[in-house]
């Protein structure tokens, strides 16, 4: 690697922020498959005409938008995910890497390798899940990226694992159901159970088919379900309170499905390292090899009878109660 290239990675930051800003102003919706000029998108944007400009110029350096003559702007097609109307969206995880109280954290990526501290916790003074109940608005912000990035996952999910098999799936921290809904939508037979804070799913409605139930999975989760789904949960948390999440479900005796990435061998997979230390900026969890799942699952009284790769790069880890 070059001086040149080290340098382009150093200043990565510049392009993601860039890029916060035209999901923040919804610049891609705003476009969609017209041509507009720079003044007609500040008026509807509310922003400075020349700001605007300059920020347009940078993202059609990066080829999000492509300049034309007389300020004018149109949306390529490596922009489209920018639209939130569009079936692999990126807008809502965009919308998140560039809120301040999130930028914060990394800030303190330095001092939380140090101290061996969580560096959200080194921000704020408490922790990210306290942080959003106390500031729903951001909360709002996060569910939102949670549910754009899961539409990039579920087609190679409902490709690679027959979720249908089961009677009842319970989605433990299922969000606004961004996974249940099209499951149940998939499986016509199938019956659901979406389980969160009661604050994350009051006022979601998934039909007849779905039971919404507010609580906290380090107490105790809802019965009845001969599967429980974990996507996206246990990298948010050390292993000891993974495992005693894993302990709650077992309790139940149904099948548990955690849908996770797996860290990749040594000097491969950046995505997956650099989640990791997302995991450990943000929520001071931890990404983790099959060998580890496998661990927490033992610790919990799990048995991991299998593992199933996803196009997506997600894996269906399967745990029986042993």
């Amino acid at each position: 690697m070059s001086a040149a290239e080290l340098r382009r990675l150093i200043d990565g930051f510049r392009a993601s922020q860039v890029i916060h800003a035209a999901a923040a102003f919804r610049l891609a919706d705003l476009l969609g498959d017209e041509s507009r000029t720079n003044d007609e998108l500040a008026g509807e944007t509310e922003t400075d005409p020349g700001m605007l400009y300059r920020l347009l110029r940078a993202l059609a350096s990066l080829g999000v938008v492509r300049e034309e003559a007389g300020q004018r702007f149109t949306l390529t097609e490596a922009g489209r995910p920018l639209r939130t109307d569009a079936p692999d969206s990126v807008a809502g995880w965009a919308v998140l890497i560039g809120r301040p109280y999130y930028r914060d954290a990394w800030s303190h990526l330095v001092e939380s390798v140090r101290a061996g501290e969580n560096a959200f916790r080194l921000a704020h003074g408490v922790g990210v899940w306290e942080y959003r109940a106390e500031h729903p608005e951001e909360g709002a912000i996060f569910d939102a990226a949670m549910a754009s990035s899961s539409r990039l996952v579920i087609g190679s999910l409902l490709a690679a694992y027959d979720f249908g098999r089961f009677e009842t799936i319970v989605d433990v921290g299922g969000g606004n159901g961004a996974l249940l809904a099209p499951l149940l939508a998939e499986h016509p037979k199938l019956r659901g159970v979406l389980f969160d804070q009661p604050h994350v799913v009051q006022g979601v409605d998934l039909g007849p088919r779905c039971q919404v139930v507010g609580g906290s999975f380090f107490e105790a989760v809802p019965d009845g379900g001969d599967a429980y789904v974990l996507k996206w949960i246990l990298h948010d948390w050390e292993d000891e309170d993974s495992t005693v999440i894993l302990r709650t479900i077992a309790r139940t005796g149904g099948t548990v499905l955690v849908i996770e990435r797996l860290l990749g061998p040594p000097n491969e997979d950046p995505a997956a390292k650099l989640s990791d230390i997302n995991m450990l900026v943000v929520p001071g969890g931890r990404e983790r090899t099959l060998e580890e799942f496998a661990a927490i699952f033992e610790a919990a009284g799990y048995r991991l009878a299998g593992s199933t790769p996803t196009t997506s790069g997600m894996h269906v880890l399967e745990g029986v109660t042993s």
